[in-house]
């Protein structure tokens, strides 16, 4: 099937296509991968239990599709680039052919350690090419993986070892981050003291840091790879069974291990990927994202090199050895179409332009955003400075749960809106509900956003709690799945994602988006970075608290709250106006750049003494130093 759209009536009538007759859609888009048996219905749901399948009893294996599959026209083209995070260092072109060899060796050494389908595997590596040698590996003999971003501190290690049961675990000595060198092997060894089911270690040593080996249970995974070929038979595989398993944080604090399964995770990723960035042959695609989340999983590893593409792996972080990195790396590979976050961008703005301008990125020609609604200032500054205006963003809306993107324009088809996801992928049927669980039909409406009917790539089950996978995304609004997101649809049909619905803050019983207000601060010329919850208010029942970072601290406090105010104001009006701001140097974030608002809502109602795990933040000092500051 060829992805390429054509304009925007083309758009609306595949789209249309594909809500009229999902089944003949999906079969058809699905045509195009190997399948060792075809499937003998593409699906079956009920959103009630909730059960979902999809191409039923059809046999593949997704690295067939990713890797076998074009050994012969393109095995000597670049699958993966690996970029260092040391500029000084040469960059890894890996090609396909020799990608096809690594992760053979990889499941080859995997089953002489005795792994065998459907035994989990934890993968706890840093951004470097064994993590997707071992991802597809896992892959290649049916062994399900569950990646842990390699930062995660030993308790989430502990969680997530001890819920997926894994008896493997691939680790390394350790990680670099920039300047800093990360104890990975370390921070292992402590969640291990706690995790009797792991029988074996593979280590790989990455940062030459000697560690400490424990016998009988640690390995040098070059010595165990030393002892096995570069040939090895996939595993025949059902559609529905497993693929991997990725914790999400959960809003009660237990992380939530999202299931997802082979055929229609393949289908979908590889569909978005084409359709979204509007890919083509040939061209060099990089996704910023840490491959421990799921940006990685879909939209480095399994969906660009499902289509082929060379896809790039970066070590580094934004801002070392200075801030023009991401820039550098942009003109030294060629990189054709750039897929980031608005935490990146905004602190890349955030730099001096000279970082930008002394690179070459006239080779870019399509620019995405992921993780969370891009502000407007964000999004022009990203317009501007590194698209040159002339590269469309494709501000995407998906979840861990979703698989795959849900919501976007389609590069240079769909007409953007700074702040907007546009519009549905082909295949999701998103509806928007009030609180008394009704659809709110037609346009300039407001509430909630669930999904009416089921697409590929959708997550399966929690692992092991099917009941709180339907409790938490089915029973909101019974038959839907409920994304627990707001939404708007402007007068054009446009969706705009307000914010997580328990970020939804009510003021004088209005509903008032966090991601809104965020957004109408971020105008004011001197503010870098905005998080906004809400706390109880005597005459308001909610007032709005701003912790708001400046790109400088402000000389004169109260005159730039007094302006931060009334840009609010205009932008959306009196009620909006923030009741408390608070000038701060930096907010609690996890790794992936997620601000924990639940940190920031203890603190803005006083409730300073129960703030819960702060240890898997990014920088855990940032919370005392608000703690003090607090109005």
């Amino acid at each position: 099937m060829n992805h390429a759209i054509k304009n925007f009536e083309e758009y609306e009538r595949i789209y249309n296509k594909s809500i009229s007759d999902p089944e003949s859609f999906w079969a058809e888009v699905a045509e195009g991968f190997h399948w060792r048996k075809k499937w003998d219905k593409v699906l079956e749901w009920d959103f009630t239990k909730p059960e979902v399948k999809w191409f039923i009893n059809g046999k593949l294996n997704i690295t067939e599709n990713c890797l076998d599959r074009h050994l012969e026209k393109r095995g000597n083209q670049t699958a993966i680039i690996w970029e260092p995070n040391d500029p000084k260092e040469q960059a890894k072109h890996i090609t396909y052919k020799e990608l096809y060899g690594k992760v053979c060796q990889a499941a080859n050494m995997l089953k002489r350690l005795g792994v065998k389908k459907g035994d989990r595997v934890c993968i706890y590596l840093p951004m470097i090419p064994e993590l997707a040698y071992a991802m597809m590996a896992c892959a290649r003999i049916g062994a399900v993986h569950s990646v842990v971003f390699a930062g995660f501190s030993a308790r989430s290690l502990i969680d997530r070892i001890t819920d997926a049961g894994c008896k493997i675990v691939l680790t390394a000595d350790g990680g670099y981050r920039g300047a800093k060198t990360i104890d990975l092997k370390g921070i292992m060894d402590e969640a291990l003291q706690q995790c009797s089911e792991v029988e074996k270690v593979v280590v790989v040593d990455h940062v030459h840091s000697n560690p400490e080996i424990k016998q009988g249970r640690d390995l040098w995974w070059h010595d165990e790879i030393s002892k096995v070929n570069e040939e090895c038979e996939a595993e025949e595989m059902d559609a529905e069974d497993l693929l991997y398993i990725l914790y999400t944080s959960g809003s009660t604090g237990r992380p939530k291990g999202m299931v997802h399964t082979i055929g229609g995770y393949m289908v979908y990723t590889d569909y978005t990927f084409r359709t979204t960035f509007q890919y083509q042959e040939g061209q060099v695609y990089w996704c910023t994202a840490d491959i421990g989340w799921v940006t990685g999983h879909s939209y480095i590893i399994y969906g660009p090199l499902s289509a082929g593409a060379t896809t790039v792996m970066f070590e580094g972080v934004p801002s070392w050895p200075d801030w023009g990195r991401f820039w550098q790396v942009i003109e030294r590979h060629r990189i054709n179409i750039l897929y980031t976050a608005p935490t990146a961008i905004r602190a890349l703005a955030k730099a001096p332009l000279h970082f930008v301008e002394a690179y070459d990125l006239s080779s870019l020609k399509v620019l995405g955003s992921v993780g969370e609604p891009i502000n407007e200032e964000a999004w022009h500054w990203y317009n501007k400075n590194i698209g040159k205006g002339n590269c469309p963003i494709v501000d995407t809306y998906w979840q861990t749960e979703t698989g795959g993107v849900m919501l976007s324009p389609i590069a240079g088809i769909t007409k953007t809106k700074p702040g907007f996801a546009t519009f549905p992928l082909p295949g999701v049927q998103p509806v928007i509900m009030n609180d008394g669980g009704l659809e709110v039909k037609g346009n300039k409406v407001e509430g909630r956003l669930a999904i009416q009917f089921p697409w590929p790539a959708m997550a399966r089950t929690i692992y092991g709690d099917h009941k709180r996978f339907k409790d938490t995304y089915f029973s909101t609004f019974p038959g839907k799945y409920f994304t627990g997101d707001g939404s708007k649809r402007d007068e054009e049909g446009y969706y705009r994602i307000t914010g997580r619905v328990d970020d939804i803050i009510i003021v004088s019983g209005h509903n008032l988006g966090t991601a809104e207000v965020e957004s109408a601060i971020d105008e004011h010329v001197e503010v870098c970075e905005t998080a906004v919850v809400g706390y109880p208010h005597d005459v308001k029942g909610q007032g709005i608290y701003a912790f708001v970072i400046c790109y400088e601290k402000p000389k004169e406090e109260e005159k730039l709250r007094k302006e931060i105010i009334d840009t609010v104001s205009k932008i959306i009006g009196p009620i909006a106006k923030p009741d408390k701001i608070q000038f701060v140097s930096g907010l609690p974030k996890t790794r992936s750049g997620k601000i924990m608002r639940r940190i920031l809502r203890k603190i803005a109602e006083g409730d300073t003494s129960n703030l819960g795990d702060v240890t898997t933040l990014l920088d855990p000092t940032v919370v005392d130093e608000i703690k003090e500051g607090a109005l």
